[in-house]
């Protein structure tokens, strides 16, 4: 056999092997008796001497801890060289940048309000208010909360579509010391009490027809009465704290239970001021296309009213229709979910080419859908965006680039400003 092997090989030069593997690493530990060999096939960018030094320290570190500490929990062991560890934990950490931390947010929106009080604040359909009539309104209906019993800290929930009351109720709502808790319209009635009750909400602000529907042991108010009402419209200037809470957001909890985050002022602050990832002033348009009861309608409400922008309420998510009121308003920022990122930028990719600012997160991405809007030659900032609702909405970006196409997903980026990860 053997002969017949060295024949059927006549004639060809043996120029060497490799092995192959279908995953994406495979490190291999050859014991030697004396020595460990290691192994490591990975793929590009990757590199293998990179992991086998991640491996040999690893290695190093666990024979030290058993010859001198024993009882050494293996979390404890280090297995990053030094230089790298401090490249990780610090300097892509240093992002410390200046922002109104020690103010609340509607003190925030009152700055921009005396700054221009005719400025547009908010727009929905036909209707539109300035920065002056909002903060009226919004001072008037503080009046009657208090009124009613709202004191700083106490929670109200809201029940109210995309619009511009909504708007009113929220500033109102932390102008009187409150918590407002949106709430979706679409839940269950079970859902809605049960998140009305723990939440301990005071009274839930809703639309005219919702007080039949609403089934709660505590005072259900239809807004536009209390908006259109006598009181003050001015400002309170209750003395609270930055570190107060002004919202809280509902998420899917482990136990099946929603989870209710506790966001204070300051955090609300650090995701639209200074965030080292979108410049925002006056001339921005931003799109306000979420469901108020997700954590993302938190930057499209707040980021244009604390830089001098204005709201642009979107109404349905039909893709032509979507598309026609981008332009009519003029949007420039607009957030989208990674659901809806995927189907609008093959449906309506040049419109979303035209915008200042483009941003989306939420799930896991698909990189033919940032390749396929790259391609029309925008918009002039494409942004992946990660965070849970815990962290204020955002906590690390990605801006994206033609270089994408060389890798097989999007990064979720780093940390934005004020913000430190791990």
């Amino acid at each position: 056999a053997g002969s017949t092997t060295d024949e059927g090989l006549s004639g060809i030069e043996w120029l060497g092997s490799e092995e192959r593997t279908n995953y994406p690493l495979t490190l291999s530990v050859e014991d030697f008796g004396e020595a460990l060999g290691l192994t490591a096939q990975v793929v590009e960018p990757c590199a293998a001497d990179r992991v086998c030094g991640y491996m040999q320290r690893a290695l190093e570190q666990l024979v030290e801890a058993l010859e001198h500490a024993p009882d050494t929990p293996v979390r404890q062991l280090d297995m990053l060289p030094a230089d790298e560890r401090t490249y990780l934990l610090e300097e892509l950490n240093r992002t410390e940048a200046d922002y109104p931390s020690y103010l609340c947010v509607h003190e925030l929106f009152e700055q921009q309000v005396r700054r221009a009080p005719d400025a547009v604040a908010v727009i929905h359909e036909d209707e539109r208010l300035s920065y002056g009539e909002l903060n009226a309104r919004a001072n008037r209906l503080a009046h009657h909360l208090i009124g009613l019993g709202v004191k700083p800290g106490d929670s109200v929930a809201t029940m109210l579509d995309r619009s511009v009351s909504l708007v009113v109720a929220q500033l109102a709502i932390l102008k009187a010391g409150g918590v407002y808790v949106p709430i979706d319209r679409a839940l269950p009635s079970a859902r809605q009490e049960w998140l009305i009750a723990d939440c301990a909400a005071r009274l839930v602000l809703s639309e005219s027809d919702d007080r039949d529907l609403v089934k709660a042991t505590i005072p259900v108010l239809p807004i536009e009465p209390l908006i259109a009402g006598t009181k003050s419209s001015v400002d309170l200037g209750l003395a609270l704290s930055a570190d107060a809470a002004a919202y809280v957001m509902y998420t899917s909890g482990s136990t099946g239970l929603p989870k209710g985050v506790v966001v204070p002022h300051r955090a609300v602050n650090r995701l639209v001021i200074s965030n080292g990832y979108a410049k925002i002033d006056a001339g921005d348009r931003v799109a306000w296309a979420s469901n108020p009861a997700f954590d993302a309608s938190t930057f499209e409400v707040w980021a244009p009213l604390l830089n001098g922008g204005c709201i642009i309420a979107m109404d349905g998510i039909n893709p032509a229709d979507f598309a026609k009121a981008l332009k009519q308003q003029r949007v420039t920022i607009l957030f989208l979910t990674t659901a809806l990122f995927n189907q609008y930028t093959s449906l309506i990719a040049p419109t979303l080419a035209r915008l200042k600012y483009l941003l989306c997160g939420g799930e896991r991405n698909d990189l033919p859908s940032f390749l396929k809007l790259l391609r029309e030659e925008g918009p002039v900032r494409l942004i992946h965006c990660y965070g849970p609702t815990e962290t204020t909405t955002f906590a690390t970006v990605c801006e994206i680039a033609k270089s994408v196409e060389d890798m097989t997903s999007i990064p979720i980026g780093r940390p934005i400003a004020n913000t430190r990860v791990y």
